[in-house]
């Protein structure tokens, strides 16, 4: 590996006496000359020498490690984000999970980062861009997202020979054991406020109504997924032994797909109040055949906005479980709106009883049983969103039982 410096000329155009004319100029660069781990020549050019030895220094180190990859050889995350969308594309990916990938790729990748060769995204590099990212108006969960899908387009671009280092999950290992900045300010869901209380959702089951209201009861009483209950068939219902199995569901295209993740596939019980309910409504229930327990009129899925514009919404504001909108009534004043807005507080409020004590009104079941009712990945994701809400022990009488033991030894009795 060697540095030296290169002397050549161009002809550049240029206006002498008001003749057009070619004249030629001098060009100078310092120039990195090296073999790369296949033993292939390599040249890169730069401006200062200093910056030339700097990095053939890198290079004869990370040629000696396995782990150099030459700018020739490599892609831009613009072009490695084209060649993970049509992996996933060939994979079979949701097409929301598509959308998902193409809307991080070309409204937050591509316009801070997008020219930038993949063996320059270093840790220090994804550290700058999440900086630039929040910079630019991006929210946490937003950072946290597209850094995950720089993560996963430098995955696929690792088994291409694109790039040896996959900086996102380096830095994530470096952080295991240690919380990010987006985890240690996420705000607890709060009763009252992210969860429902149980005065709310009674009020709420009382006054749901109409040809929506077995979707809510069951919902209510299921923690089920909206995008599960779109997607719910008869066939996964048993209302003899009072209890649902989730096998599939709906994405918002209405197309009918496995569960999130395998742990989304599991079997629920079901109170009776479901149970009577779900009997009532399979004899009203329009005729599918897909054989849907929640379709629309005309035996398909169901769209999500007419479940929340129609069912949902219209539920909590007859409960008055509202607050004032920005819309005014004819008098002016402001017409009232749902406190909670979206199907995920009532499954969150399930999760709440399924952990609340029994003398409160809850299940009181263990962290694990919270998980596998709620369909949860893992049960680190249980405790994630849920673990402020387990009972805690009573640490002050432990702490005086523990006492008197320690106590007893010492006095020798």
């Amino acid at each position: 590996m060697s540095v030296r410096q290169r002397v050549w000329t161009i002809e550049k155009k240029k206006m002498v006496n008001g003749v057009e004319t070619l004249v030629k100029v001098e060009r100078t660069a310092w120039q990195a000359d090296y073999r790369d781990a296949n033993g292939k020549r390599q040249r890169k050019n730069f401006a200062k020498k200093k910056d030339a030895d700097a990095f053939v220094a890198r290079a004869k180190t990370e040629v000696a490690d396995g782990l150099h990859v030459p700018d020739s050889e490599t892609v831009t995350i613009e072009e490695a984000g084209r060649l993970w969308l049509k992996s996933g594309a060939a994979a079979g990916l949701e097409r929301t999970t598509l959308d998902q990938r193409r809307q991080h790729l070309e409204l937050h990748l591509v316009p801070i980062a997008g020219a930038t060769r993949l063996n320059k995204v270093t840790a220090p590099f994804v550290r700058s861009l999440q900086d630039k990212l929040r910079d630019a108006g991006r929210s946490p969960a937003m950072v946290k997202r597209v850094t995950v899908s720089l993560g996963s387009i430098l995955a696929d671009a690792q088994s291409r020979g694109l790039v040896v280092r996959n900086a996102v999950h380096e830095l994530s290992r470096s952080r295991t054991g240690s919380k990010s900045p987006e985890k240690r300010h996420s705000a607890r869901l709060r009763v009252g406020v992210d969860i429902p209380t149980n005065d709310e959702v009674s009020a709420f089951l009382r006054h749901a109504a109409g040809r929506y209201r077995p979707l809510l009861v069951t919902m209510t009483l299921t923690g089920m997924r909206a995008s599960e209950a779109r997607g719910l068939r008869w066939d996964d219902v048993d209302l003899k032994s009072g209890q649902v199995t989730i096998s599939q569901r709906a994405d918002r295209y209405s197309d009918i797909g496995s569960p999130k993740s395998a742990a989304g596939q599991r079997t629920i019980p079901l109170p009776p109040l479901v149970t009577n309910t779900l009997k009532e409504w399979k004899l009203a229930c329009p005729k599918s055949k897909a054989g849907l327990v929640f379709p629309n009129s005309a035996g398909k899925v169901e769209y999500h906005n007419n479940m929340l514009h129609r069912g949902l919404w219209p539920a909590w504001i007859a409960a008055g479980v509202t607050v004032p909108s920005d819309k005014l009534d004819d008098e002016g004043q402001p017409l009232p709106a749902p406190k909670y807005s979206g199907f995920h507080a009532l499954r969150h409020w399930y999760a709440s009883w399924c952990i609340n004590r029994k003398a409160d009104g809850g299940l009181e079941l263990s962290p694990k049983q919270v998980q596998a009712r709620m369909g949860h990945s893992s049960i680190q994701v249980t405790y994630d969103t849920y673990g402020h809400l387990f009972p805690a022990s009573d640490e002050g009488k432990e702490l005086e039982a523990a006492q008197d033991m320690l106590l007893q030894v010492v006095d020798g009795t």
